[in-house]
């Protein structure tokens, strides 16, 4: 049975030695947060006190962790939270440009200056490689972010910077209570029937409990500014159906391939025995 959670609305600091706050603790990133810090948490043996910042605290929360109900576009809210350990992981990922900027940038802004205020002197910023825009490349990591999102984000992260903050640029993430990667990719294979043969598509990802893992890895140094798989996955090897193109099993076949099966050298083009569904 899950604990009940913690809510606390009221204005006084807790900063008692080896609090550890998480901003955003009932989102995706965050909840992982905490999920890896009860771990190793008991409230008998000096471990730090968990406190978890969301909007509405949830009605069943995690055990040992306090909720306490703040809002990043309201600063007077924010008063009294910071405590010797912040990890900063809320974000908002809409098309909405005024609410990119309310709460990835200013809202971000208000927390550091709630930090530097009580002389906080561990903050892990959780970022996003979103601030490179499309398609970047390992050696060529100029930020150049394509969307109101990652341009608040990458603002967020320079205040965090300037401020003595830790940045932590995750790829993709993906786990239990993803919304984004893995139900967008989900809708993407739906809609479309073939993929890119050539080149080979790679990208980087990260389980949302590994992110998590580092991100609560104590010992210095801190943890790589770009966490991810080891070597980035590629798609599963296929066989060439139609000229640059793969069509995906369980979908009908793409126009070249329905030409190419009409055509006396239908059989050679699919001799690897793996057929575009009919």
């Amino acid at each position: 049975m899950t604990a009940p959670p913690h809510p606390d609305n009221s204005p006084a600091r807790d900063n008692t030695p080896g609090t550890v706050l998480v901003v955003g603790g009932t989102g995706f990133i965050g909840r992982a947060v905490l999920t890896a810090l009860t771990r190793h948490h008991s409230p008998h043996s000096g471990t730090p006190t968990l406190l978890a910042v969301c909007r509405t605290p949830p009605r069943t929360g995690l055990p040992g962790v306090r909720y306490t109900a703040r809002d990043l576009t309201d600063p007077a809210t924010l008063r009294g939270i910071c405590s010797t350990t912040v990890v900063h992981a809320a974000s908002y990922v809409g098309p909405d440009p005024r609410q990119c900027h309310r709460i990835n940038h200013t809202g971000t802004r208000a927390l550091l200056d709630e930090a530097q205020r009580h002389n906080v002197k561990s903050f892990l910023y959780i970022g996003t490689t979103a601030v490179y825009g499309h398609g970047p490349r390992e050696d060529r990591l100029t930020p150049a972010p394509a969307s109101p999102a990652s341009a608040s984000r990458l603002l967020a992260e320079q205040d965090a910077r300037a401020a003595g903050a830790t940045i932590l640029r995750p790829p993709l993430v993906y786990g239990t209570g993803d919304r984004w990667f893995i139900p967008t990719l989900a809708h993407l294979m739906r809609r479309v029937p073939a993929w890119p043969d050539q080149p080979p598509p790679r990208t980087s990802v990260i389980a949302v409990e590994d992110l998590a893992r580092l991100t609560t890895y104590r010992p210095h140094p801190p943890p790589p500014p770009h966490p991810a798989t080891p070597a980035p996955p590629t798609t599963p090897p296929t066989p060439s159906l139609c000229p640059g193109t793969t069509c995906w099993p369980g979908y009908a076949p793409c126009s070249a391939c329905r030409r190419r099966r009409r055509s006396p050298s239908a059989n050679t083009a699919h001799s690897s025995g793996v057929h575009c569904p009919a």
